[in-house]
């Protein structure tokens, strides 16, 4: 017996060519196109627009945020700076890149960024980004682009731009100027619990806020940062949501809203819990 076997090849090899037609037409034709499963926990910031972002590029997102803040950087910088990251790493710690660059900003140990273990340290490379930064005459009077690239010397000095938007909305939440705006999933067992956790927590916004950081201390079930105003809180309040895939955090409650690390949304309190403009909580797994 002789088995045609071109025919059948020509058979599914339409049926195959019909199937990827008809997914991208879908795609075209869905208002906003459709989302593709992501690997690992997710992070959505709506601030005037939306961003999202896995949960190691948000932490790094919401640390290059802080270093700014705690420099006094005005919120302009902040969107440059991360810009200027999601081109260069897409807000990843590379450990290599071109040539000898390495990092969030892909700063190069033999262009006087730094060590390599310095500048893959995200606070040391947010740090020196802004050195650089404010000392280019008028950045804050350039377009996004032309500022970075004034300060990173890149072979595509347009490609910056295009993360402007994006950068614009990060800024905005992470500098507290909008309300329940960083919402993160965290799923499956936490990395950290309890006392540990905590202590983890605190050690970290030390580190990122330094001397900006307001009145905070741990607690049995996590730590309180005491603020003077609801920007500030919103400030502390993404923060701990970014950074809390990697640190063991449940719970974080500021004013009348509460994030919750399963569902990773940001919900009104319960009657038990009372409102309270004064303080950020955040309680860890135990």
């Amino acid at each position: 017996m002789r088995v045609h076997i071109k025919p059948v090849v020509g058979v599914i090899c339409s049926l195959v060519l019909i199937a990827v037609v008809s997914v991208i037409v879908v795609l075209h034709q869905s208002p906003g196109g459709i989302k593709l499963p992501r690997i690992g926990p997710e992070c959505t910031v709506r601030a005037d627009g939306e961003v999202t972002l896995d949960s190691v590029q948000m932490a790094n997102a919401a640390t290059i945020a802080a270093v700014g803040i705690r420099r006094e950087m005005p919120e302009q910088a902040l969107v440059v700076a991360l810009a200027t990251a999601l081109q260069e790493s897409k807000l990843e710690n590379l450990d290599d890149g071109d040539r000898d660059s390495v990092g969030l900003f892909q700063q190069r140990p033999s262009q006087g960024w730094g060590t390599i273990e310095q500048i893959k340290n995200p606070r040391y490379a947010a740090g020196k980004f802004y050195t650089a930064l404010k000392k280019v005459k008028g950045w804050q009077d350039m377009r996004v682009t032309d500022a970075a690239q004034r300060v990173q010397r890149s072979a595509y000095p347009n490609a910056y731009e295009k993360w402007a938007d994006e950068s614009r909305v990060l800024a905005r939440a992470l500098m507290g100027k909008a309300t329940g705006a960083v919402e993160c999933t965290v799923s499956g067992a936490p990395v950290v619990r309890g006392a540990a956790a905590a202590a983890a927590l605190l050690e970290g916004l030390k580190l990122d806020w330094g001397k900006k950081l307001d009145y905070a201390n741990t607690e049995a079930a996590g730590l309180t940062v005491a603020v003077s105003n609801p920007s500030s809180g919103w400030r502390y309040a993404h923060w701990l949501v970014s950074h809390a895939s990697a640190t063991g955090l449940e719970r974080v409650r500021f004013g009348d809203l509460e994030w919750h690390a399963p569902d990773g949304k940001w919900q009104q309190v319960t009657t038990a819990a009372a409102a309270d403009d004064g303080r950020v909580v955040a309680e860890v797994f135990s």
